[in-house]
C-alpha cells in the first residue's frame, strides 16, 4: 500500500531500537526522509543502515528528549537539513526497574527520572516541533504510550502515572494544534518484548521467594495469555504499520484519539 509518505520527512524520538526503530524502518520503507533521535551513539548506525536498506535520505542524532534546548536544537537542525519535520513520533521510554504491588513498595524519589523520560521528554518534543508545524501549517505527531497509561498498572506505578500524562497531553495538544492542519494521537502497546518489559520481569523476580522465580519466557509467556484475549504477544512491527497510517492522509479525520495495539487487554480489564 502506497500511504504517500515519500515527500515526506519523519522524526522518531527514541528511534535507535525496539518500537522506534521499527517505526523508523516503517517510514523509510515507504520512501519518507528519515531522522532518528536517540540518547545512545547507535542510533547514527541505525540511521545509516536505514539509509542503505531502503536508499532514504536518513540521519541519525543524539539527543537527550529532557533537555529542552538540546530537543530544540536538534529540531532546528533537522529542519535545516530536511526542509522540517513533517511527522513526529516520541518513542522514547523508561521504567522505574522497580515493582510495585503496592506503590509503597517505591518510594517518591522512584519517579523523577520516569516521568522526565516519558512525560517531559513528550512536552519537550511538543513544544519544540509546535513552531515548526505553525509554519507548514500541516503535519502529524504520534506519542507511544501504554495501556499502563489507561488502566492504572499497578506494576510500576510511576510509568503508569507518566503515560497516563502522555494520553492527556495528546488530547490537549490536538486541540491546540488543529487549527494549523496538525494532528495528534496516542498509540498505547500492549505486551511487547522490549527492554521495559524485561525490566518489569527482573524487578518481579527480585521481589520473589527462589522457588517462585521464574525464566522471562515463563514470567512472559503465563502473563500475556491471562491478561490478552488473543493470547499472543504484539511487536514492534505492529506498532510501526498503524503509525504510518496515521500519519498518512488516509487517516486525515483522525486526531486526539488513543489507539490500543494490545491483543484486547484493555478489553479484558
Amino acid at each position: 500500500m502506497d500511504l504517500q509518505l515519500s515527500d515526506s520527512t519523519a522524526v522518531i524520538v527514541g528511534g535507535a531500537q525496539g518500537i522506534g526503530l521499527a517505526i523508523g524502518t516503517a517510514f523509510a520503507r515507504e520512501g519518507a526522509r528519515v531522522a532518528l533521535l536517540d540518547l545512545r551513539e547507535s542510533v547514527c548506525d541505525a540511521a545509516s543502515n536505514l539509509a542503505i536498506e531502503y536508499g532514504v535520505t536518513a540521519a541519525g542524532y543524539v539527543c537527550d528528549a529532557t533537555n529542552l534546548a538540546e530537543v530544540r536544537a536538534t529540531m532546528d537542525e533537522i529542519a535545516g537539513h530536511f526542509s522540517g519535520p513533517k511527522h513526529v513520533v516520541y518513542a522514547a521510554g523508561c521504567g522505574s526497574g522497580k515493582y510495585g504491588f503496592p506503590f509503597w513498595n517505591m518510594e517518591p524519589s522512584d519517579w523523577s527520572r520516569v516521568l522526565d523520560v516519558n512525560l517531559m521528554g513528550a512536552v519537550n518534543v511538543g513544544h519544540a516541533c509546535a513552531p515548526h508545524f505553525m509554519e507548514s501549517q500541516t503535519g502529524t505527531m504520534l506519542f507511544i504510550s501504554s495501556i499502563a497509561g489507561q488502566i492504572g498498572s499497578q506494576t510500576d506505578p510511576p510509568y503508569s502515572a507518566a503515560k497516563a500524562g502522555v494520553i492527556n497531553f495528546a488530547q490537549c495538544a490536538a486541540k491546540d494544534l488543529a487549527e494549523y492542519n496538525v494532528r495528534v494521537n496516542t498509540l498505547c502497546p500492549g505486551m511487547v518484548k522490549t527492554e521495559i518489559n524485561q525490566s518489569v520481569w527482573k524487578a518481579w523476580r527480585d521481589a520473589q521467594p527462589e522457588e517462585l522465580k521464574l525464566t522471562y519466557e515463563d514470567w512472559a509467556g503465563d502473563k500475556v495469555k491471562r491478561v490478552a484475549p488473543l493470547k499472543r504477544w504484539q511487536t514492534p512491527e505492529d506498532m510501526a504499520e498503524l503509525t504510518v497510517f496515521l500519519a498518512s492522509d488516509r487517516a486525515m479525520n483522525i486526531t486526539g484519539q488513543t489507539l490500543n495495539v494490545d491483543g484486547g487487554q484493555v478489553m479484558h480489564w
